[in-house]
């Protein structure tokens, strides 16, 4: 009974089976498909691996404000550009990568990157306006939209369901609209924007350490020596764990694109917030005489939006025979640090 009814199972397999053996011609037909499916994906890939121009986010704030009835108050165009940044990574062509789990993105990994160093800078800045610039002192309490939209920016940037990504981070700028919207009406007095040289100092030193981690980051593409000078200014000091005096530090080779991208989708994100910096803390910056010192860390930063030839991120040996990209953008981010130690200074100073 078994043998009989394992041999029925056997032969309507093969019935079945052969109704889809292909043909010579048939086959050749599907694999011609599949070609032309996976060129199609190639170039797709390469069209969503493109990056976002620089957009002039004062000019913006100023057409959303006129076009929403909104008065252009102080902070509106900060609060604007965060929400601008944040809604390019979502809408951009492809919408956003970073936690896609199917064909094209799931081989991209430069654009993810690039998401990953804006989400980061928007993270910054969501914190500083929670914590700083929409508080008038210590004691006081924070704004209740700002409060809530903070902690789903910092949402895992790679979830891709139950919830995903994408739906956090738009709840968050339904709360960053809502904020914008209370800041613009002069009736409502409870919610503000502090543009005061403290603020900005404080928001600017996280600004500074993210630099020069980037930074640091950029230039081990090529591997180097690093002398640890963790207790150098503070000898009493100790560490945790005791560490070596020297250390060779190097970005093993299929991260150092990643590192590349995340760079520039940082440093992107930072031009369009100091732009915007600039706008609301003008006052401030002419005060100190620190406009100049601003406009600086700007055109450093606008370095590192120019566009690369190369079909991929070279990583030459400094002074070898080809080039290293991560030791130009190293350069660009340097100076832009250097030029933000010198504007944290004017704005420190009285």
């Amino acid at each position: 009974m078994i043998r009989e009814r394992w041999s029925r199972i056997k032969t309507g397999l093969g019935r079945g089976l052969s109704r889809f053996r292909l043909t010579g011609r048939s086959s050749r037909w599907l694999g011609l498909v599949a070609l032309v499916v996976f060129l199609a994906l190639v170039l797709l890939g390469w069209y969503w691996s493109n990056e976002p121009g620089e957009r002039d986010v004062v000019a913006l704030a100023e057409r959303h404000a006129s076009d929403n009835g909104h008065e252009l108050v102080v902070g509106y165009t900060t609060t604007y550009t965060l929400k601008e940044l944040m809604t390019v990574v979502l809408e951009k062509p492809g919408g956003y990568l970073s936690n896609d789990v199917t064909p094209p993105s799931l081989w991209l990994d430069n654009m993810p990157s690039w998401e990953f160093g804006v989400i980061i800078q928007v993270r910054d800045l969501s914190r500083a306006m929670r914590r700083d610039m929409s508080r008038s002192q210590s004691q006081s309490t924070e704004d209740p939209d700002l409060a809530r939209a903070e902690p789903l920016f910092h949402f895992d940037h790679n979830s891709w369901m139950l919830p995903s990504t994408e739906s956090e981070y738009r709840r968050g700028l339904g709360y960053i609209d809502a904020y914008m919207l209370r800041l613009s009406d002069p009736e409502n007095t409870r919610a503000q924007f502090y543009a005061r040289a403290d603020n900005l100092n404080r928001w600017l030193e996280d600004v500074e350490t993210r630099l020069g981690s980037l930074s640091q980051r950029l230039s081990a593409s090529v591997g180097q020596r690093s002398v640890s000078t963790n207790l150098m200014l503070n000898p009493d000091a100790a560490t945790s764990v005791i560490s070596s005096e020297e250390e060779i530090v190097k970005t093993p080779r299929l991260e150092v694109d990643n590192v590349f991208y995340e760079a520039r989708g940082s440093a992107w994100a930072l031009l369009h917030i100091l732009k915007a910096i600039e706008a609301d803390f003008g006052s401030i910056l002419d005060n100190k005489n620190a406009r100049v010192s601003l406009q600086q860390v700007i055109r450093e930063l606008e370095g590192t939006q120019r566009m690369v030839f190369s079909p991929m991120v070279l990583n030459g040996s400094g002074f070898g025979l080809l080039a290293n990209h991560s030791l130009v953008m190293a350069n660009y981010i340097s100076r832009a640090n250097a030029a933000l130690a010198d504007l944290r200074e004017l704005m420190a100073s009285g």
